[in-house]
């Protein structure tokens, strides 16, 4: 078993395994969208209340004979780096997000393992051609 599978199924185990987690997909589902949303909030709060990020969004200009790969240079609109704090607050935020991925998985009895997989072969095989 590679290292990446044993670590994802080592992880939906505690997560099955913690007595506290929910166990019915209805009261998982609006708790994933609950920890979306914390993240939202974390990178607002990173750039309006601590200021060590900022979003400097504009339309993209593009030279009229751009390809679809000169569409990976365009800028990511992020200027400056987390702080500590924010970068703190962001990764507990995500892990309480994978926490409701791998509670939901369960859940389905779904592998959260198999899930990443397909994702990553079909951002693979599709290329810049993917949609996000």
């Amino acid at each position: 078993m590679p290292l990446a599978d044993l670590l994802c199924a080592e992880f939906q185990l505690a997560v099955d395994s913690s007595p506290f987690r929910p166990r019915s997909a209805l009261e998982i589902l609006p708790k994933l969208v609950e920890a979306g949303v914390r993240i939202q909030k974390a990178v607002t709060k990173a750039v309006l209340s601590c200021g060590c990020i900022r979003l400097a969004a504009s339309k993209p200009l593009l030279p009229e004979n751009a390809t679809l790969t000169d569409l990976r240079l365009l800028p990511r609109h992020v200027e400056g780096s987390l702080c500590e704090s924010c970068r703190e607050t962001l990764e507990e935020e995500m892990g309480r997000n994978v926490y409701y991925l791998a509670a939901l998985c369960n859940t389905l009895d779904l592998h959260l393992f198999d899930v990443i997989l397909k994702e990553h072969k079909k951002v693979s095989l599709l290329g810049m051609y993917g949609v996000s």
